[in-house]
């Protein structure tokens, strides 16, 4: 009896055998069992091998098509100049010669196949003497390669642009010497908070100065280490004429700094802080990392405007694009000083990299606002991305709406005053502001109330005293010669924030105040009772000394640097308190990275010389970012017809 032929290894189908019942007639059963039993054995043994050749092919990532030139082996193609014929997508050549090579391209490719995999297995052999220390470390290691390349992939070479006219960059040393004694102690001031945050915080977004570690917020969303703190303090740090610390941030920036991360991000903070501060540190020094990673940074987040409206979102995932507002902002609603403070960053970049795409995004939202009708020429605070409607009719130039105003009168001023639209727009709002916001207290003190599903709150937040220093930096070029007028209501809004500090026990300013009754320039309820560190109050002394002269907004600011040295002063830095109404109070422990920025930086300003970055050439973002006057050379910006 002969056993029925096997299945040639080629897969090349044969004839069914013809065997009848006479053949086997006692074995049929169990014939038919061995031949299932040796198809499986079959079938398993060219899945084993199919398999095992899958598993052991090298790597494509380090051995594209397997680096032996066999283009036409394992990508189907057509060349007409060798004289074959095609079928089927690939080429059949002639017998004789083009077959030897086939052979022995596959000898070489089966030879490959197996040195690979011996080596595969040595590698193996050696990781496993090694310890689970040495492993990670090597991965990490991998990983960092990895990343420095993306880097060098994403600093592509941005164009040459010719910088404005910088003035005033390293002047400013006053001839008093008590003036130059302060100006001395504010710079102290800087350095002991710096210092500590480069001891305890380093890399971290701001600093917990009590517990002496690193602290974050939601703003910056799960990026703990985004180093905000030495983005934000760079030009202070240059200014002050602190070089070696500005070299330290700088070094940090260059090699930590990564955008390229899965996390969600405020739009707004990381345009003023990031962004902002990424400019400035790059006009005064020169240092062109800082431009790359302002432009690195912007591209991730245009996705925010990717809205029916072209409102961006509050917030954008860096790495995914994906966007949201934040849930308690009326029905989902983008926020006014969000989508409405970033004019100036953008404008800057479209400028540096001659992209106009930045200056669009900004210029969209403009013309949106234009056609919107507002309740009593007042714009809310809210505004709905995907309706293009107002949300809660809720106006505030204070928390939420502020720097939408600052930023259509700096608009004008940092375009050299040709962006005549951007004024109309700022005097229109000034206007309605000064008609429903500004009162009088019975005790004579101007503010600014809040304006609340039609009726007014007498109520002013620390945040709003930066109008002051807005009406003044504004009243050159205000509509029919009422520069005195808007001059003298700064002033106003200054002594009413000075007030608000006085009347303290501590002499530093609560988060809000109320005018109601009796109570005048005092915070009533406890949760507003605190002093985190903010600049605005100290921003409109400045503003006013520049325009003025007069000495009591040095000593105004002298008495605030006193108190902030006294009881906002701990041993690993500067901490906000929580109640500015008592004598021993107890301490946050936050040192914002804003009081860098924007707290030391204007004291230093308000006891330094005019000299010293000069308003005619330098508007200040609302993080206190210095950036120069645009003279409009560039083409991208000065074809626009609101520069007309």
């Amino acid at each position: 009896m002969t056993t029925p032929a096997l299945l040639p290894l080629s897969g090349r189908r044969l004839p069914p055998l013809n065997l009848g019942a006479s053949a086997f007639p006692h074995h049929r059963a169990t014939l038919r069992l061995s031949e299932k039993f040796i198809l499986l054995l079959i079938l398993s043994a060219f899945i084993t091998l199919c398999f095992g050749a899958f598993f052991f092919l090298p790597d494509s990532s380090k051995h594209k098509r397997f680096d032996l030139g066999l283009e036409d082996v394992l990508i189907p193609h057509v060349d007409t100049s060798k004289g074959g014929k095609n079928l089927g997508g690939f080429l059949i050549h002639g017998q004789g010669h083009d077959e030897h090579r086939h052979r022995e391209e596959e000898e070489r490719l089966r030879n490959k196949i197996r040195a690979d995999h011996e080596k595969a297995l040595e590698e193996a052999k050696e990781k496993l003497k090694k310890s689970r220390d040495e492993i990670q470390a090597e991965i990490q290691t991998e990983k960092n390669k990895v990343v420095q390349e993306l880097k060098k992939k994403d600093s592509k070479p941005l164009p040459p642009v010719p910088l404005p006219n910088l003035i005033g960059i390293n002047s400013g040393e006053p001839a008093d010497p008590d003036i130059r004694e302060k100006r001395n102690k504010i710079k102290e001031m800087m350095k002991h908070a710096w210092d500590n945050y480069r001891q305890y915080g380093w890399g971290h977004n701001e600093l917990k100065p009590i517990a002496r570690k690193g602290h974050s917020t939601n703003i910056f969303g799960r990026l703990s280490q985004m180093g905000a703190t030495i983005v934000d303090a760079l030009d202070t740090l240059y200014i002050m004429g602190l070089h070696d610390e500005f070299r330290e941030g700088q070094e940090w920036i260059d090699k930590n700094l990564d955008f390229s991360v899965n996390s969600e991000v405020s739009v707004f903070e990381v345009n003023i802080r990031f962004i902002g501060g990424l400019l400035a540190a790059y006009y005064l020094s020169g240092q062109e990392v800082f431009k790359i990673k302002a432009v690195q940074l912007a591209g991730k987040l245009l996705p925010a405007f990717n809205t029916p409206t072209g409102i961006p979102w509050a917030m954008v995932n860096l790495k995914s694009g994906v966007g949201r507002n934040w849930g308690w902002a009326s029905a989902g609603s983008s926020i006014l000083a969000e989508f409405g403070t970033l004019h100036m960053e953008f404008v800057h970049l479209s400028y540096l990299t001659g992209d106009p795409v930045y200056y669009n995004k900004v210029m969209h939202i403009r013309k949106l606002l234009q056609k919107m009708d507002r309740p009593n020429g007042l714009y809310p605070n809210y505004l709905n991305p995907r309706t293009g409607r107002w949300g809660q009719h809720h106006t505030s130039v204070g928390g939420l709406g502020d720097s939408f105003y600052e930023y259509l009168l700096k608009a004008w001023l940092m375009s050299d005053k040709m962006d005549t639209e951007a004024r109309k727009m700022y005097d229109d709002a000034i206007e309605a502001i000064e008609k429903h916001l500004i009162r009088k207290s019975n005790g004579g003190l101007t503010f600014i109330g809040e304006w609340k599903n039609g009726h007014l709150e007498r109520k002013m937040g620390h945040l709003t005293c930066f109008a002051g220093g807005m009406f003044a930096l504004g009243a050159d070029g205000s509509r029919d010669d009422k520069a005195g007028h808007y001059l003298q209501l700064g002033a106003e809004i200054a002594h009413t924030c000075h007030e608000s500090y006085d009347r303290t026990t501590l002499k530093l300013g609560p988060e809000a105040f109320k005018f109601d009754g009796g109570v005048e320039a005092m915070a009533v309820r406890q949760n507003e009772k605190y002093y985190i560190l903010r600049p605005e109050v100290i921003e409109t002394y400045w503003y006013m000394w520049r325009f003025t002269h007069d000495p009591k907004y040095r000593q105004w600011g002298w008495e605030a640097t006193q108190a902030i040295d006294k009881y906002c002063r701990v041993s690993g830095g500067f901490s906000g308190v929580k109640d500015v109404y008592s004598s021993s109070p107890t301490y946050d422990d936050v040192q914002q990275s804003f009081f860098l920025a924007e707290t030391l930086k204007y004291l230093y300003l308000l006891f330094s010389n005019d000299d010293l970055l000069p308003l005619d050439n330098w508007v200040f973002n609302t993080e206190a970012h210095p950036l120069p006057v645009l003279h409009l050379a560039n083409t991208t910006l000065s074809g626009n017809p609101a520069y007309r």
